[in-house]
């Protein structure tokens, strides 16, 4: 009997993990760990969404299965969802497929769709899903660029003629996990274009489709004509309603691409608890005032890192969009690598945050911030940084936070 099993020889150590166990530790010893590590949204969904939620649970027969590609009035509303924000009309029986975040139906379609040696291009660094899920599935994966610029291009022209066999997927994610870099129509116009003449699906991560600042509103890519030919989206409740232990998502787009995911589904799960898909409901049909004040709230807690740990010595361009900062590893301290400086940060300066590694080889040099803690946190997490920088000898201004 053997316990080399192939799916788990293709997976490396978890290396996010390894500073999650520090801080675990740390915090059950009592430590007061400022967590900047995981994304987990820190503020409740709105009080209409938890009503309905207990509303339906109170009933008799809504404890049995659910539907597992979404009960028909999510699905509707999810379709209303794009055609008032993005202006793109779905079918909600066709075209729409409810998820158990998007995690899972990442996962679901990368096994619907991917047959071992397959290809498949996936940004690097990318949030572990993007590529993961289809090494899981046996594929093979070529790394492209996260920034959207004509280097980006270049490298798809040259993975597609120095690829064997060629690839058949394409994986992008804007506003980026974790780099938080945007998009605009024009870039999808041309990405759409390029994968029609290059028969390639294309696979979109939109989780983060309202937490955009400075005024400048994401877009989809769905919104380009003939995109649904080739391209399927997936989208979240989890940080537009700050419901992401809720667990509900949505692949929209493409009906080949929807329908075989919803196939494997169908043997993997019964769907989310009805209770929670009547909520997500509510949510996306009821009052969106939420919307706006967590995108004003995330704006303002980008504002505040910046600010404060710009003055405790460490310069963090601002993201425009997302809960999360990219942040490059102070110069003096580069030499660390992300994993050892998020170690060190944490042991010394009471502060998580993700090491870019973890995201990909292209993540080296960099820690991802998500921006989960109040700005008073922030500001205290900003002094602490500081005074570890000081010990490590490193020059900082006069005052922090």
């Amino acid at each position: 009997m053997s316990d080399e099993f192939y799916r788990i020889k293709r997976l490396p150590p978890y290396v996010i993990a390894e500073v999650n166990g520090m801080r675990a530790a740390a915090r059950a010893a009592g430590e007061d760990i400022i967590d900047l590590g995981m994304g987990n949204p820190d503020l409740p969904p709105p009080d209409h969404v938890i009503e309905k939620l207990c509303e339906v649970a109170r009933k008799p027969d809504a404890h049995g299965y659910s539907q597992s590609k979404g009960i028909p009035g999510l699905r509707r509303a999810q379709a209303n969802y794009y055609a008032r924000r993005f202006g793109v009309e779905l079918d909600p029986e066709n075209e729409v497929v409810v998820t158990m975040g998007s995690k899972e139906g990442l996962a679901s379609l990368a096994t619907a769709i991917t047959a071992p040696g397959d290809v498949v291009l996936a940004p690097n660094p990318s949030y572990p899903i993007h590529t993961f899920g289809f090494i899981i599935a046996g594929a093979t994966i070529r790394a492209v660029p996260t920034t959207p610029d004509e280097a980006y291009f270049e490298s798809l022209e040259r993975a597609m003629n120095f690829t064997v066999p060629r690839p058949s997927v394409l994986v992008v994610n804007y506003p980026s996990n974790p780099t938080a870099e945007t998009v605009d129509l024009a870039f999808y116009e041309r990405l759409v274009a390029w994968a029609r003449e290059n028969q390639v699906w294309i696979i979109s991560d939109l989780a983060y489709s309202e937490l955009y600042f400075d005024g400048k509103p994401t877009v989809s890519i769905l919104q380009v004509k003939g995109a649904k030919d080739i391209a399927i989206e997936f989208t979240s409740l989890s940080k537009t309603y700050s419901m992401a232990g809720w667990r509900m998502g949505f692949a929209v787009g493409n009906r080949k691409l929807i329908a075989a995911m919803t196939r494997v589904k169908s043997y993997l799960d019964y769907g989310a608890f009805t209770p929670i898909q009547a909520a997500a409901c509510a949510a996306l049909n009821g009052p969106q005032d939420i919307v706006e004040r967590n995108r004003e709230l995330y704006h303002k807690r980008r504002d505040v890192l910046v600010e404060s740990f710009g003055r405790a010595g460490w310069d963090i361009p601002p993201p425009p969009a997302s809960m999360f900062a990219w942040a490059p590893l102070p110069p003096a301290l580069a030499h660390l690598g992300s994993l050892e400086f998020s170690k060190q940060l944490l042991t010394h300066a009471k502060v998580a945050v993700a090491p870019g590694v973890g995201y990909g080889e292209n993540g080296e040099g960099f820690v991802r911030i998500a921006m989960v803690e109040n700005e008073q946190r922030l500001r205290q997490a900003a002094r602490n940084v500081r005074k570890y920088l000081q010990s490590m000898g490193v020059n900082t201004p006069a005052k922090a936070g």
